[in-house]
């Protein structure tokens, strides 16, 4: 599961390298982005800017109404459930990025271990948006089994798309991208770091 991913690139470098039109204007994102913060994502062609996760209503004890957590991963074998089918079914995009972190060591004492593709300096991992009262547009990461040295940090990990599939999954048919949602089968370098993983924004999510 991801809480937390970096893109490194400048917003010039990422329109290029997915031959998208950029409309992100005078946006700023940071190169660490973490569930309910923004982050470039490239939808319809375009290279723009989302919030990282879809609004998910939250009531108190008493019944009243508290801020939104954002569910910022989907599971690939839920995305037929009703939270996640028509976004998938109608609104796929591709998310930039240039490592991803996942939690590792004792409670209390996590450290941030950063997963990379030593084939590409830039890669696209799959997602899906949708416009949202809350956040206006919005954005979330499709989640497959983990694999290689992914699996040694957890059972789940973001599903990386191939160049040549990136059409394919933002444009094909459903049961052409659910295809797609497998884990990745490239190389991956793991990079453990002393970096302190409590007390980030990455501890307050969820993961439908």
């Amino acid at each position: 599961m991801c809480n937390l991913y970096n893109m490194t690139k400048t917003k010039d470098e990422v329109a290029k390298w997915f031959g998208a039109v950029d409309a992100l204007g005078g946006a700023n994102f940071g190169t660490e982005v973490f569930p309910g913060y923004p982050g470039a994502v490239v939808a319809e062609g375009r290279l723009t800017q989302m919030t990282w996760g879809f609004p998910l209503a939250m009531k108190g004890r008493n019944g009243q109404p508290l801020k939104p957590k954002p569910v910022n991963n989907a599971r690939a074998d839920k995305l037929d459930s009703f939270f996640w089918r028509y976004s998938f079914e109608e609104r796929r995009c591709l998310i930039p990025v240039t490592a991803w972190a996942e939690a590792e060591g004792p409670r209390g004492g996590k450290t941030r271990s950063w997963l990379s593709r030593p084939d590409a300096e830039l890669f696209a991992v799959a997602g899906v948006w949708r416009d949202s009262e809350e956040w206006g547009r919005c954005y979330s990461m499709v989640m497959t089994e983990a694999c290689g040295a992914a699996a040694e940090c957890h059972t789940r990990m973001p599903v990386l798309l191939r160049d040549e599939d990136w059409a394919r999954w933002t444009g094909g048919s459903p049961e052409e991208a659910l295809d797609l949602c497998r884990p990745w089968e490239g190389p991956l370098t793991l990079d453990r770091t002393d970096e302190p993983w409590a007390g980030s924004a990455a501890t307050a999510t969820r993961l439908l």
